[in-house]
């Protein structure tokens, strides 16, 4: 009796199926068969989004520093920077700088629980494709199946915690569970096999994590770039045959110390799997800041169309008080804004933006725009409240905006779900004019037409070279031809 006592104790602690183990069957073992159309279209409209943010990115100045940066490696692998027709860089810095490009303006999709879950795969993918010799070629069906494996990674991961449903406070998630997203990926591109796929999250495991004190600063872009630069170094190293702990998934001093309450579980059997993206679509921004600003400009524009009178806008020394009732998110309470990514993640400075301009857009954030004297003066009259029932959690927050003006008059305005989000998501007539506006900057209209149709149709494109020739963007004589 005690020998059985023993073996079912040892059986308890070590079970045959570890949860670390099952992510790694399910990362080799799903197949271009397991996915849905739902799961086709929503993803494609995904990796749309993130090429043109990433497109756009690619003008600021931490994408330069990073760009720059990488120049000293050099590898006989090479990939595309995208945009930058005579640079190119080994696969891992090449998705480094794209991944850096793509969360540059916190422009890139969210899902929830809360994460940007495209950026930390797309780069690596994109480049790895490049990279690998030519035959066999790598269709936009192997795309589409190895960047779904990076986000239904990342979405199981969230979904072991109910830390993972509000909005963050210790730690930014796409350099946590974007990086576990990123091996993942790389790991399918290439083949990895089922043991291999293991290390390599072991090993995601130690590359991941990045504090929440960096937000609104330069450094958060670079949160994405590592997720996408260390998933690909974590997958290398286990095909060179790093061991890492083989449980890495299941213990609380593994991935679970990024968590207070981790509860993992094994993922499903590969017959009756289901997909967390046909369950949970993600949401896309129309403008360059944190997400939740998005409710505040839904209330904002509301609210200014009582203060516009005979397409007048009402003069801001009439108004005398901002009132806005929000979730207490202290990273995005920035009263007087002083940079561009500071904006980018102020509640008070997306208001006061959208009840004097009537839009937010890129140009917002540019610094003579931050600056203006009516923007700081309606700065000084903005005012938070936290209601106990307003949590910050993506899925339920809501903005109420209320002004008063000094004759006594008081106008107040609620949004509960922005357009973009994914209960009320973009159409596809938008959501490709955004990728217009965004890739328009740097490609030429012929080859931003062609990204549209090429991404519209992966699943039936043969080689993936096709869409990574075109995004390295027009050659110097191209340009010079465009110019004249």
């Amino acid at each position: 009796m005690q020998i059985h006592s023993e073996c079912v104790t040892v059986l308890s602690l070590f079970p045959l199926k570890s949860v670390t183990e099952s992510f790694a069957k399910v990362i080799h073992g799903l197949k271009v068969g397991h996915l849905t159309d739902h799961v086709i279209q929503r993803s494609k409209r995904m990796i749309l989004d993130t090429l043109g943010v990433g497109f756009l990115g690619t003008s600021t100045e931490v994408f330069h520093k990073a760009n720059e940066y990488s120049k000293i490696y050099s590898s006989n692998l090479s990939s595309t920077v995208w945009g930058r027709p005579t640079l190119r860089l080994p696969p891992t810095y090449a998705a480094f700088v794209n991944g850096v490009a793509i969360h540059s303006m916190d422009f890139d999709d969210t899902w929830y629980p809360a994460t940007h879950p495209s950026g930390a795969v797309l780069p690596v993918l994109m480049a790895l494709s490049e990279a690998l010799p030519p035959s066999p070629k790598c269709s936009g069906l192997d795309l589409l199946l190895a960047f779904n494996v990076g986000i239904e990674v990342q979405g199981r991961l969230m979904n072991f915690s109910k830390d993972a449903n509000d909005i963050p406070k210790r730690f930014h998630p796409p350099s946590v569970v974007g990086t576990l997203g990123s091996a993942a990926a790389a790991s399918k591109i290439l083949g990895l096999s089922m043991t291999n796929c293991q290390k390599a999250l072991a090993i995601a495991v130690s590359h991941a994590g990045a504090p929440m004190a960096n937000a609104a600063t330069q450094t958060k872009p670079l949160h994405m770039g590592n997720a996408a630069r260390h998933g690909i170094e974590a997958v290398f190293l286990a095909m060179l045959g790093l061991q890492g702990n083989k449980q890495v998934l299941d213990t609380q001093t593994g991935f679970g110390a990024f968590y207070t309450n981790y509860s993992p579980k094994v993922l499903p059997n590969l017959d009756s799997y289901t997909w967390l993206l046909d369950q949970q679509d993600v949401a896309f921004k129309s403008f360059p800041a944190h997400l939740a600003t998005h409710w505040v400009a839904d209330a904002a524009a509301s609210v200014r169309k009582h203060l516009v009178t005979d397409r007048a806008m009402c003069p801001i020394d009439h108004i005398e008080r901002i009132v806005l009732r929000i979730p207490d998110v202290q990273y995005v309470n920035r009263p007087f804004p002083d940079s561009e990514h500071e904006a980018r993640h102020s509640f008070q400075y997306v208001a006061c933006a959208m009840l004097l301009d009537g839009g937010i857009m890129v140009s917002s954030f540019h610094k003579h725009q931050i600056n203006r004297p009516q923007v700081r003066e309606l700065l000084c009259k903005v005012e938070l409240e936290h209601p106990q029932d307003n949590l910050p959690n993506f899925n339920t927050l809501y903005c109420e905006i209320s002004v008063t003006l000094k004759d006594g008059a008081t106008f107040t305005e609620r949004a509960d779900t922005f357009y973009g989000h994914w209960r009320k998501p973009l159409s596809q007539k938008d959501l490709e004019a955004k990728f217009r506006a965004n890739a328009s900057r740097m490609l030429s209209c012929d080859a931003v037409e062609r990204l549209i149709k090429i991404v519209d149709n992966l699943e039936g494109l043969e080689d993936c070279s096709v869409l990574t020739s075109l995004l390295k963007g027009p050659s110097p004589s191209e340009m010079i031809s465009q110019s004249i």
